[in-house]
Formats: C-alpha cells, sequence, structure tokens
C-alpha cells in the first residue's frame, strides 16, 4: 500500500514541515549571509533551536551563500515487508520538504528533510559542475538543545563501540558516539544516523552549552572524506517519543534505508547458535593448536550433537583456523585453511546431516588489505560448505593509521557485506557497525545499534 503527494513552492514558499500526527515540526530557515539553519518543535516547544546546516570542502562553497531555488513538498504513506526483524510489517509515513538551492560557486544542493512521527532526519545532496570529485574536511551539522536533560551515550570514539555507557545532564557530555540518547523536557530522543554508505561515522563533540556538532572519523591525512561530485550524505536523524520504549519501536531508521537489492531473501533466517568462543576468554581452551585448542573435531561433532538435541540452529568456533600464533604479531590469518585437528569438510557434512548451521569466525586483527584479498576465496570456499553464516571481528587497529569509522573502514564493513550476499551468506559483526544503509537486505543481527 503506497499513496504519494506532491505540492512544489516557489522560493518564497512555507519552509517547514509537521509529523502526520501534528506533533514535530522542522523548519528550514536562510540566513541573508545565505548560510542555513534548521529548528525541531516538540509540541510547539523548542527542542533544537536554530542549528547550523553545511559542509566544507576543498574545491567548493558548500557551507553558505545559497539561495533557495524551490521548496517541493510530497506525503508518502505506505507499507513494506522485512524478511527478518522484530515486525514483519512495517509502515512509512512521513512528510518531505525538499530544499534546492544555488551558490554563486554553481553549486546545486538539495537538503532533504523528513517528519515522521517517530521524529525527523535530513541529509545533504549536491551536484558540483566541471568537478569530478570533492574533498570533505568537515562537517557543519548542529544539534543545538532548547534546554538541559538527560542523556545517555557512549564516548565519542572513531575506533570501537565497546565502552561503557554513561548518565549525564546533557550540557555535561564532551563528545559521544551515536546513538546519543537524552530526556528533554519530557521528550525522549535519539540522535543518529542511516543509509551510510560511502562515508564517515559520525560523532557529536559539545561547542558549547547545549550545542553538539558533527565531528567525522577522518582518514590519515585528515581528510574526512573523498567523494564523487554527484553525492549524498547518510541521514542525520533525531528519533523522538513519549517514552524511552518509544524510541526501541520507532521505525524510522529503517524506513530510511534503500529497498533491499536481493530479490531472494530466504537464506536469511533467524537462529540460536553455540559454540566454542567463552572458554577461550576463561583460559579453559586456546585459539592455537595444543592441549588445550577448543577448535577440535572432536569438539565440533559434540557440540553439534549438543545443538541438534537442544533445537539449536547453529555452531560457531572461533580458533578453527591458521593464524592464530600469529596474534599480536603480524596479524596474519588463512581464512581457508583449518587447523590440522580440525576436520572442516568432515564437520560440515555432519553439521548438515544433522541440520544445524555452521558458523566460521574470520578475524582481521584490522589486517583488512589481508582479508579484503581473501574475501572472495573464502566466501566461495565456506558456499561450497554449505554455510549460511560469518561471524567477522575487527580487534585490532587498523594498519597505516586507518580507522575503524572512517570512510575506509566503512567501504571496507560494505565490501565484506556485499561479497558474502552473493554467496548466499550473513555477516554478523563482532564489533558493532553502524547502520550500513541495508534496511530491507539484512536482518538486524547485522548491526547492535
Amino acid at each position: 500500500m503506497s499513496c504519494v503527494c506532491l505540492l512544489l513552492f516557489a522560493c518564497g514558499g512555507n519552509p517547514e514541515i509537521i509529523s502526520p500526527d501534528g506533533r514535530t515540526r522542522l523548519s528550514f530557515v536562510t540566513g541573508a549571509d545565505g548560510c542555513m539553519a534548521y529548528t525541531v518543535e516538540r509540541d510547539g516547544k523548542p527542542l533544537i533551536l536554530p542549528s547550523a546546516l553545511g559542509l566544507v570542502v576543498q574545491e567548493r562553497n558548500l557551507a553558505g551563500g545559497f539561495s533557495v531555488r524551490e521548496i517541493v513538498k510530497r506525503s508518502v504513506d505506505e507499507t513494506w515487508t522485512q524478511p527478518w526483524g522484530e515486525n514483519k510489517i512495517l509502515r512509512d509515513c512521513h512528510n518531505e520538504m525538499t530544499a534546492v538551492l544555488k551558490n554563486d560557486d554553481g553549486v546545486l544542493l538539495t537538503l532533504r528533510f523528513r517528519a515522521f512521527d517517530d521524529g525527523v532526519a535530513f541529509r545533504y545532496e549536491w551536484e558540483v559542475p566541471d568537478l569530478d570529485s570533492l574533498t570533505v574536511t568537515d562537517e557543519l551539522t548542529e544539534f543545538r538543545f532548547a534546554e538541559d536533560g538527560v542523556s545517555w551515550s557512549i564516548p565519542g570514539n572513531f575506533n570501537t563501540y565497546e565502552l561503557l555507557y554513561r548518565e549525564l545532564p546533557v550540557s555535561a557530555v564532551e563528545n559521544a558516539n551515536t546513538p546519543f540518547t537524552f530526556r528533554v523536557d519530557g521528550t525522549y530522543g535519539s540522535i543518529h544516523e542511516a543509509a551510510l554508505y560511502d562515508f564517515p561515522e559520525m560523532n557529536l563533540y559539545r561547542t558549547d552549552s547545549l550545542a553538539f556538532k558533527a565531528e567525522l572519523a577522518p582518514l590519515p591525512d585528515g581528510i574526512k572524506a573523498r567523494i564523487p561530485s554527484k553525492f549524498m550524505t547518510a541521514w542525520r536523524t533525531i528519533q523522538v517519543g513519549d517514552k524511552a520504549v518509544d524510541l526501541i519501536n520507532s521505525s524510522l531508521i529503517l524506513n530510511l534505508n534503500e529497498p533491499s537489492k536481493i530479490a531472494d531473501t530466504s537464506w536469511i533466517k533467524p537462529q540460536k547458535y553455540i559454540g566454542v568462543w567463552w572458554g577461550l576468554h576463561l583460559g579453559t581452551h586456546t585459539w592455537t593448536m595444543g592441549p588445550r585448542h577448543g577448535a577440535t573435531t572432536e569438539n565440533a561433532l559434540r557440540h553439534i550433537d549438543f545443538a541438534a538435541a537442544n533445537n539449536i540452529q547453529g555452531v560457531l568456533f572461533e580458533g578453527w583456523n591458521e593464524g592464530w600464533e600469529n596474534w599480536g604479531k603480524t596479524q596474519h590469518f588463512d581464512y581457508v585453511k583449518p587447523y590440522a585437528d580440525f576436520d572442516l569438510d568432515r564437520i560440515a557434512a555432519y553439521a548438515r546431516e544433522k541440520n544445524i548451521e555452521l558458523w566460521m569466525h574470520n578475524e582481521t586483527g584490522g589486517n583488512i588489505p589481508e582479508y579484503e584479498a581473501a574475501l572472495e576465496t573464502a566466501m566461495q570456499r565456506y558456499a561450497g560448505l554449505g554455510v549460511h553464516a560469518v561471524k567477522t571481528g575487527y580487534a585490532g587497529g587498523f594498519r597505516d593509521g586507518q580507522l575503524h569509522h572512517s570512510q575506509y573502514g566503512v567501504r571496507h564493513y560494505q565490501r565484506v557485506v556485499e561479497t558474502a550476499a552473493r554467496y548466499g551468506i550473513v555477516i554478523d559483526a563482532h564489533e558493532p557497525i553502524k547502520d550500513t544503509g541495508i534496511r530491507r537486505t539484512w536482518p538486524n543481527m547485522m548491526t547492535r545499534e
């Protein structure tokens, strides 16, 4: 079911949209200098005060000097089906405002705003003539709260999400990773992002008592991103609700991601799994071969029997493949060759016989060039064994000063999930990955945000 209505305004048109339930209002503002900002109101009260919009690139002006050429509004109300998730049928009901702007540099910038009952979102879409690429050095996006409140977040970090959450006043947060969850004047909310493709992930850094600026994970040379001259960024999202549980039940981020390009998703199945992992951390087993090696043929068959007898669908083994003896050194792993005491073909055959899914573990140790070189061969091998799930790991810094959450990292994660999908394999990321724009393609197990 879908319904779309369009309205076209001249440049003097009404620069605001209201959520379908009438409770949330987003307004777009341009100043005399052509700079841009937005505001958000909830139930007639300010939630986000005028907050800057724009990006900084080396080649052209994307931060100011813009005049509005037209405002286009439309309303969408449709339902779609998830292949896997908490809810099978989701409703995408929102009002959209597209502001088309141009400046003296000839930059055509489109700001696309959407208002849902559960929040608002916006993104930048631009086209720069006479150039093939752009070099992004900063994003000016702000989130300026109207009042102080309480927040829940982890510290800003461009390499990991495995940090302790803290409860702090909004005004006491120096930096944070997203989602940045808050309660302000009775409204629960969360700042995050969606549809993240070929762009660095966003942190928040406080610039004033109640103001935060988007900070993008940089590349080693300090550049934030190198992109085509015709491009669209990830969505910047602000989910809202009356209760904390409303944020959990929100489908805003799912609705902002693109539809799946995979026609047959029957191989994507939820499951419970067990395996050799926790014993490695307790010290009862080891990743490497030896008297206490966890990933052995005997142990694998025993786990498969246990899974089959207890309605558990999958079995995972860490330390099955050669290379763990290099941990903390060269970080070199073989993603195809098992240790001599792990008969991979026999184990896979036995798992198929017992109708148990075998999960392969791929720890990269941060050695991304090596993993990408082996990726195609590894996925092909796993598919031949009947494997439909791979657990990846990124414990360790990336080489050459690359950051996990930079454009380099985002490109790598996308390459992994797309390569795996061609072989009917789901990726379960050991290190949480932000929403990579795979709404209708992948189950939620892909991300932990």
